[in-house]
């Protein structure tokens, strides 16, 4: 089953492709609002976005394709359904099929493209994807302790609040980043895909 996770997903607002190499201009033009980076922990060679050199975004972009040919991450953009313009960009994460487990990450929307619904759809497609097709028990998520945009999005889904693991990783600056865990099991999972179709409905 895993052979396929990276594949097309459809919606009716979002299409996520797996990353390639012509989403690149249109991922950077979609990606220049420094807010979009704030709490996404790249390195970027100093910079204060990836998107504030087209040099610094390139290596993000090569960075994201090499994860994904490796079969270490499967990188997707977020693509526009109506226009195919590029609008963002997410990710599996984590993957872990011996154990029928992934996590969903390195999500970012443009922000004209935000309370627009197309973050609860690309959820929504990713969720049916990993439950599904790939048979997972277990999808988690990961964020900044600091990023209250982010949380709330995760507990609306809903995702269950694991804790926090403190000093999990060191950003830029030099700066320790506490993690806030969340996970949907797959017992959970035909509630909150209710919920989310729900959302999208209204």
């Amino acid at each position: 089953m895993w052979e396929n996770i990276a594949r097309r997903l459809e919606g009716s607002l979002v299409v996520l492709e797996p990353l390639e190499p012509g989403h690149e201009q249109g991922l950077f033009q979609a990606a220049q609002d420094p807010g979009i980076w704030q709490y996404l922990p790249f390195d970027a060679g100093g910079t204060h976005s990836p998107a504030e050199t087209r040099a610094a975004f390139g290596s993000w972009f090569e960075a994201a394709l090499a994860a994904s040919e490796k079969g270490n991450e499967v990188a997707f953009a977020t693509l526009d359904a109506g226009s195919g313009r590029p609008i963002g960009s997410t990710r599996y994460l984590a993957l872990r099929p011996a154990h029928r487990g992934l996590e969903i990450g390195w999500t970012w929307l443009t922000p004209s493209a935000w309370g627009m619904g197309a973050n609860v759809e690309a959820k929504l497609l990713m969720l049916e994807h990993a439950f599904g097709s790939l048979g997972c028990v277990r999808v988690e998520f990961k964020t900044d302790a600091r990023n209250e945009r982010s949380r709330g999005a995760l507990a609306a889904l809903p995702a269950r609040f694991e804790g926090i693991f403190r000093k999990h990783m060191i950003v830029r600056g030099g700066r320790y980043r506490d993690s806030a865990y969340y996970s949907i099991l797959d017992d959970e999972w035909p509630e909150v895909r209710e919920n989310l179709r729900r959302r999208l409905a209204g």
